[in-house]
């Protein structure tokens, strides 16, 4: 059954039009997902389905009595209101009374009653009742209950998980048939991400949600909608299906447009001709002629990807950070206790955990801004870090982009090469009136791109980046992934992303509360084998089960190699041998007996690469054993 129906809708805010003619028809229970990039308007989509935004044209028709609700992108601000006030405005003139009633009901719990406050909450009273308030202050109770609220709790209180928690509540309490979801993982960890996973599979309407987090669309998406260049597209299937539909679709607008433009350039050729010519001409060919220069003017040209890549510094030293026995608490609460970690060179962990766990704490105590309470300190040396802050702090808003991200100057200095600061933003896809826009007026995923070119003109050698991934369109995810890849040196990596961990990181840090961190080999299939393994030995952790089935207790667990790391181990072999067959020739070079004779700047770096190609070698021999060994065990 249709609950909702968008026919020709057409919106624009400029010249381009964000919704071009679109029709939409959601039915009861299907869950789909809105994907397209940065700006191309999901969010004003789902704005107007709301109501909260008028269309220029077209139709937006609610099938019945359908109720729509809408969570959006950024939680609630933080104040004084309670859980349950804030969730009961959601239903309008009743909820003002239920908040009332709950505002007296508290007050006679605490205070002596008075026959003002009595007869106040008899009037109130005799309200619901007419009202049919009763039945919704039993939906309000049992939805807090539901999503683990405390009615009395301020708002001011909350982290922005739980703010987000709460503003699903208000969503679901008027029992939607339509859900509307934009960005519903923002702000919320890997627990609640796959809570909310939970709650969405066993919701009875349909759910129409905006996400760049791929796990969670493939949890969930029954069908993906596409919208780009203000055309929206429908993809039954799941993720990996419209993937290779929207490439083919590519391909063939790419076959397309060229054929088209092969043509016109003939055309144009031919009205190009000599005098003799235009006298004989074909009116008709020449209508013609107009008639695809209007159909080219009017064509968009599919949006060019991010051409993200980050300045590298000297290499650090191999040691990053070594710490043994590390102890550190606040306000009594162990945020580590009994801690060893070490980090060389080249790794690329990521740290896991709840909000508040403590993971931004353990970043400070690596880059030596947080001391601890006890244990044994090493820091690595000619370190240059460059910091991805989540909360975007090294972003002034009331300044331009090119402003923030030029500090003033108009030429930048890129890998050696000078450029103007807004050729260098257009390789982070603003053109220059986009370069020039205060960061205040950018959306979230823009000021990440923002600050994503900030941090890359600053050379690093150890790359931190707090939650990096919020806001960012699926295909600079992608680039992201492999800058991280690429990068030679260190990367410590904060994201509840787990597709993105998965790409980027060869090892996990899990916070698993009361001051125990455990490192795990591998990505979130190794967490799941981790968590299930404890499980199955009776010991409770704090990170959530996976969704799969725990392996029981009788049943050994066989651990196989993740993919990415059977790759590094196929992988490694050849390594070795490259850098085998460099070293035999550097030693050769200098084995000369006029080696030494050349000048410094000759032979320097020689003996340099020399020196690194031992540690090189050193380490890839250690991590071949080491992968070897992981791969017996499993097998």
């Amino acid at each position: 059954m249709t609950v909702l129906r968008v026919q020709q809708a057409q919106l624009a805010f400029g010249n381009e039009p964000i919704l071009d003619r679109v029709d939409l028809l959601i039915e009861a229970g299907e869950r789909l997902c809105l994907v397209g990039r940065n700006g191309a308007g999901k969010s004003t989509l789902l704005k107007a389905i709301a109501g909260d935004i008028q269309l220029d044209e077209g139709t937006i028709q609610k099938v019945g009595d359908t109720v729509v609700a809408r969570l959006p992108q950024d939680p609630p601000a933080n104040s004084d209101q309670r859980v349950y006030d804030y969730v009961a405005e959601a239903l309008a003139d009743v909820g003002e009374v239920l908040k009332q009633y709950h505002e007296v009901s508290q007050q006679l719990t605490e205070e002596v009653p008075d026959d003002k406050l009595l007869d106040k909450l008899a009037t109130l009273q005799t309200q619901l009742e007419a009202a049919d308030g009763w039945q919704l202050q039993t939906r309000i109770e049992q939805t807090l209950t539901r999503l683990g609220l405390d009615e009395n709790t301020s708002m001011a209180s909350l982290s922005g998980g739980w703010l987000r928690r709460v503003a699903l509540a208000r969503a679901l309490v008027v029992d939607p048939d339509l859900l509307l979801l934009d960005e519903p993982t923002n702000h919320l960890d890997i627990n609640m991400v796959q809570w909310l996973e939970s709650v969405l599979l066993d919701f009875q309407g349909a759910v129409l949600f905006i996400s760049h987090d791929r796990m969670f669309i493939r949890r969930l998406a029954t069908r993906i909608i596409d919208l780009d260049r203000g055309k929206l597209s429908s993809f039954p299937g799941d993720y990996d299906q419209y993937l290779t539909a929207k490439q083919e679709l590519l391909e063939v607008e790419a076959k397309h447009n060229a054929e088209f433009d092969k043509k016109l350039a003939q055309e144009e050729t031919w009205i190009r001709q000599g005098v003799k010519a235009r006298r004989t001409r074909n009116e008709g060919r020449v209508r013609a002629l107009q008639a695809l220069r209007n159909e080219r003017k009017r064509r968009r040209e599919q949006q060019g990807s991010a051409k993200l890549a980050v300045q590298e510094s000297q290499r650090s030293g191999k040691l990053v950070f070594e710490g043994e026995n590390m102890s550190l608490s606040f306000a009594g609460q162990p945020i580590f206790k009994d801690f060893n970690l070490t980090l060389q060179r080249g790794d690329k962990i990521a740290l896991v955990g709840p909000n508040g766990c403590g993971k931004s704490t353990l970043i400070r105590v690596v880059l030596g801004q947080q001391e601890i309470d006890s244990g044994v300190l090493k820091l690595g040396t000619n370190l240059e870090v460059a910091y991805f802050d989540q909360h975007r702090a090294k972003l002034d808003p009331q300044k331009s982009v090119a402003e923030n991200v030029g500090e003033g100057k108009q030429d930048v200095t890129f890998n050696g090469r000078t450029r103007h600061i807004l050729s260098y933003l257009q390789d982070f896809l603003f053109v220059p009136q986009q370069a020039r826009t205060p960061v205040h007026a950018l959306s979230g995923g823009e000021r990440n791109r923002a600050l994503l070119a900030k941090l890359f003109l600053q050379p690093s050698n150890l790359l931190v980046l707090d939650e990096p991934t919020n806001d960012l369109d699926i295909d600079t995810l992608e680039l992201l992934e492999q800058i991280i890849a690429d990068y030679q040196g260190t990367v410590i990596l904060v994201s509840h992303d787990r597709e993105f961990v998965n790409n980027t990181a060869t090892s996990i840090l899990l916070f698993e509360g009361a001051g125990k961190i455990t490192e795990i080999v591998g990505d979130f299939n190794d967490v799941e084998h981790y968590l299930a393994h404890q499980t199955s030995k009776g010991t409770k952790p704090v990170q959530p089960q996976s969704e799969k089935p725990a392996s029981k207790a009788s049943e050994p667990i066989k651990k196989k190699l993740s993919y990415k790391l059977q790759r590094e181990l196929d992988m490694l072999p050849k390594r070795i041998e490259s850098l085998e067959a460099e070293q035999q020739e550097l030693q050769a070079q200098a084995s000369n007996a006029d080696f030494y004779d050349q000048p410094h700047e000759v032979t320097g770096p020689v003996l340099e690469r020399l020196a690194a190609l031992e540690d090189e070698l050193i380490a890839a021999l250690e991590r071949w054993e080491e992968l070897e060994n992981l791969q017996k065990e499993s097998s």
